[in-house]
């Protein structure tokens, strides 16, 4: 009897509380689902948390694929975010995005790390190195141990330009990944 007491009273709690909303919290973007994202968010721009995006690859999501995969398989959303990002000076002309993608989790995640780049004057090279865990390309100006072990985002900001506040610089760089990418996305939408 003793261990039916709190059972019955989570029951009646449950029921005496009806149709309350109790589950129609919203998520705090640790999801697995779309939830309504576009773009950057879609493609795991932040940081791989859980955004998957139908838009692009055969209904299924794109955080699972890396950046290269999904501009293989997506040549306009390659060309049109190339060229964009060269016109804004983020991606030195000739460089093929999808090299510089090598060994990002995800695009979003890419372009987020090429922004980081250009706002705080880092080199690309230390920010690939310590997302991905490889080594740096010799003769780049990396401090010692970058790439080393795999890293977030956020704290190969923090060790790169420990002046920064990372996780600010994180949340603008991510917002500015996530424009690019829907920009690029509708103009390789309308070029259809």
């Amino acid at each position: 009897m003793k261990r039916l007491i709190p059972i019955a009273t989570g029951v009646l709690l449950f029921v005496s509380l009806g149709s309350a909303p109790l589950f129609a919290q919203k998520p705090h973007g640790g999801g697995a689902g779309n939830s309504g994202a576009t773009g950057a968010a879609m493609h795991g721009v932040n940081g791989g948390h859980g955004a998957g995006n139908p838009s692009i690859e055969n209904g299924k999501g794109v955080s699972a694929s890396s950046p290269t995969t999904v501009l293989t398989r997506n040549t306009k959303l390659d060309t049109h975010l190339t060229s964009q990002l060269q016109t804004k000076g983020l991606l030195p002309k000739g460089t093929d995005l999808k090299d510089a993608c090598v060994g990002f989790k995800n695009l979003g995640q890419c372009i987020a790390a090429i922004h980081v780049s250009h706002n705080l004057n880092v080199p690309f090279a230390c920010l690939s190195a310590d997302v991905t865990g490889t080594a740096p390309a010799s003769g780049s100006s990396c401090p010692s141990g970058t790439g080393k072990n795999k890293m977030s985002l956020g704290k190969s900001i923090q060790t790169l330009s420990p002046n920064s506040t990372a996780k600010t610089e994180e949340k603008t760089a991510t917002k500015q990944a996530n424009d690019d990418i829907n920009e690029a996305e509708n103009s390789s939408k309308a070029s259809t």
